[in-house]
């Protein structure tokens, strides 16, 4: 069987669940990911992985046509899996299903439209009218109201699975070959200038949603030469780097590693901090760095957001988004306390291999793909 999976943007973030997917998949077949790229290339994290891309270029409408014409011809698989209700993979996997007569799996691990209503009434409405960007509030909202057209719905989170109906598969991690003491975490330490301190590590998109500045005045706030912020996924240079040095100037900024670097830096950290915020589109959203450290067996603090604390029951410290002292505490209890640290570090794990594995992921995602073909 051949398995087209499409996806919004080669060059974003994006491409990180569309490459998960594509993992997961690989069982069952060929798997090919597909997409326009608004960059140079496949965003790096993902590049020099096994999973296969083809990538034509973005633009916008009229021009989107001559796009969408080249991805719904690429998009060839016995079965078409769209990545988010984004109008390059659900759209054109739309056309798919109605014209070309594909089984379709629509997988949703964000409210799209939720990222558009952050920006206020005025925001939102400017953004309504934006027809010329495939991307936009106007072609995602209807994306997202032709979900019935998909034969089988996964999703990433209990809201939206409350939202859109679907079978649950969060972002997991093949805890296989994710594991304690995976990578070299001596390098890691190098390259971030660390030595024998305590590393808290933030890992991932530099965004505001994602807390980080909160993470950056928390450490600050810690005054403490034993403990570094080493922040990975943020180039010193960027304005999101200068606003972190600006609240933490000891802080060590490391740009894009490739996701097979990951588990090093994470075998480096003492201690991994999520400080996701509450926003209209976090209440959705599950961030996977969670399931990297929890793969790793690393203590991992974070906020009370989404499904974070269900994942965390017994095996983390939450704390109320946005509360940089509560924040601060977490971080300091689990650094002066490595034992406890530790205990959660390796329940973590425990956890992640009985729900977050792939093996997991599997059992609840292939009966599904195959009611899909049958029914198809």
């Amino acid at each position: 069987m051949k398995i087209s999976v499409l996806c919004f943007d080669l060059s974003d973030n994006a491409a990180g669940r569309a490459d998960l997917l594509a993992r997961l998949l690989e069982p069952l077949g060929a798997v090919e990911v597909i997409g326009p790229r608004t960059g140079a290339g496949v965003w790096a994290p993902v590049a020099g992985g096994p999973v296969r891309y083809t990538s034509v270029a973005s633009r916008r409408l009229p021009g989107f046509a001559r796009t969408a014409v080249e991805l719904a011809l690429r998009a060839d698989g016995d079965l078409i899996v769209a990545s988010k209700t984004r109008l390059a993979s659900a759209g054109i996997a739309y056309v798919r299903r109605l014209f070309g007569r594909r089984p379709l799996l629509l997988d949703i691990d964000d409210w799209e439209v939720g990222f558009y209503l952050r920006s206020g009434f005025w925001g939102t409405l400017g953004r309504a009218v934006n027809l010329g960007n495939p991307a936009g509030l106007p072609w995602t909202w209807l994306c997202e109201r032709l979900t019935r057209l998909a034969d089988g719905v996964t999703v990433a989170s209990r809201f939206l699975q409350q939202r859109f109906g679907g079978v649950l598969v969060p972002h997991v991690r093949d805890t296989d070959a994710w594991k304690p003491g995976a990578g070299n975490a001596g390098e890691a330490r190098r390259r971030l200038g660390v030595g024998s301190e305590r590393l808290v590590l933030f890992l991932g998109t530099l965004r505001d949603y994602k807390g980080i500045d909160d993470l950056a005045a928390a450490v600050a706030s810690l005054d403490r030469r034993d403990v570094v912020l080493g922040v990975v996924g943020g180039e010193p240079g960027s304005a999101a780097g200068r606003q972190i040095l600006s609240l933490c100037p000891a802080a060590r900024l490391l740009g894009w590693v490739p996701f097979e670097d990951v588990p090093s830096f994470l075998s480096a950290a003492d201690l991994v901090v999520v400080p996701q915020r509450r926003t209209p589109d976090t209440e959705g959203q599950v961030p996977a760095k969670l399931f990297d450290a929890m793969a790793l067996g690393r203590p991992v603090v974070s906020t009370r957001v989404s499904m974070i604390p269900e994942i965390l029951n017994g095996c983390g410290v939450v704390v109320e988004p946005g509360q940089v002292s509560a924040l601060a505490g977490a971080i300091a209890r689990l650094i002066d306390h490595p034992g406890e640290a530790q205990a959660l570090g390796a329940r973590a794990r425990d956890r992640c291999v009985e729900r977050y594995s792939f093996e997991a992921a599997r059992g609840a995602l292939f009966p599904l793909v195959e009611r899909v073909m049958a029914g198809r």
